[in-house]
């Protein structure tokens, strides 16, 4: 791998040693498959204790793993027939938001997602998967598209937040997320949602309101980001893992807490360490979900996404 996070290196170190191994024996001509088989073995112990154990810190740093697919890494395992959509017919065509009609189990959907970028250019490109104003009333335009189609809505999701800066302040980023909001709840067609890597705050809620809302296993789907949050409660940006620990992040507490409806397991290690695996994972989760709602009218799917989002939290009145 070309990144290897602390906590992985013992598994990445035991890799090498495989690698250097089937070198020499290819060097050298010399059997060396009985010592690669308990190499192999030990690998395994190892992963399996490593990754029984992340905290949720660990957890969001392999949320936001430099080799971890992004939603346009499943958009082209998954789907077939994808017609990329551009542009909010109001200001721009912001790139962080991608989208548009496809085929994904022989049916007409329309796919939603964030994107981050791997390389620097990239990345900039993308804003680092920080949606502005135009991106919301993008993902919004291309929503009531498939709603006038009558065509599913699936969402992937994985962006830090909505981008914070000036110019969308001046194009009224909180109006965009909040009519996005609104106007969710009003869509005649299922809608899934899925958190396949970072899930920051009202930037992955804004294409966020689904009948379904899953997550994948090393996902996190959070109010604010743990930097943020230690920031305003401690004015310390590095005590972000005790934020992490309480702002119940992970896949395994939001399951718990009602906020997501399933947790979609990745490959041992992590999607990075078999995108064509998680990817069908993830497909799988996706048609099963999508599936529950055939037959079901506009009003049902509509009271059914309203109440699933009244349920949540718990609060009382004096």
């Amino acid at each position: 791998m070309a990144v290897s996070l602390e906590f992985e290196k013992p598994i990445t170190e035991l890799e090498e040693k495989i690698a250097q191994l089937e070198q020499f024996s290819k060097t050298h001509d010399v059997d060396v498959t009985h010592g690669v088989d308990i190499l192999r073995q030990r690998i395994e112990e190892t992963r399996q204790r490593v990754f029984a154990n992340l905290t949720p810190w660990q957890r969001v740093l392999m949320a936001r793993h430099p080799d971890r697919p992004f939603p346009r890494d499943y958009i082209n395992r998954l789907f077939t027939d994808f017609l990329d959509l551009h542009g909010d017919r109001r200001y721009a065509d912001d790139e962080a938001i991608l989208g548009g009609f496809a085929k994904f189990g022989g049916r007409n959907v329309m796919v939603i997602g964030t994107q981050k970028g791997r390389e620097l250019k990239e990345k900039v490109r993308y804003n680092f998967g920080s949606a502005h104003p135009e991106g919301y009333r993008k993902a919004l335009r291309m929503m009531q598209i498939a709603d006038k189609a009558r065509v599913p809505i699936l969402l992937l999701i994985d962006t830090p937040g909505a981008y914070p800066g000036i110019g969308a302040e001046e194009r009224h980023i909180g109006e965009a997320i909040a009519v996005n909001l609104r106007e969710m709840f009003n869509l005649h067609v299922p809608v899934v949602a899925a958190v396949v890597g970072e899930g920051g705050s009202g930037g992955a809620l804004g294409i966020g309101v689904g009948n379904r809302v899953l997550i994948l296993e090393y996902a996190y789907y959070s109010v604010i980001t743990p930097e943020g949050c230690a920031a305003i409660l401690w004015h310390d940006g590095a005590r972000a893992p005790e934020a992490a620990e309480a702002l119940k992040l992970t896949a395994g507490d939001l399951e718990r807490l009602g906020i997501v409806d399933e947790v979609v397991p990745e490959p041992m290690g992590g999607a990075h360490r078999d995108a064509d695996k998680a990817a069908a994972l993830l497909g799988e989760a996706l048609r099963k979900h999508l599936a529950e709602f055939d037959g079901l009218s506009s009003d049902e799917l509509r009271i059914q996404r309203y109440e699933k989002f009244r349920s949540m939290g718990v609060f009382s009145e004096v």
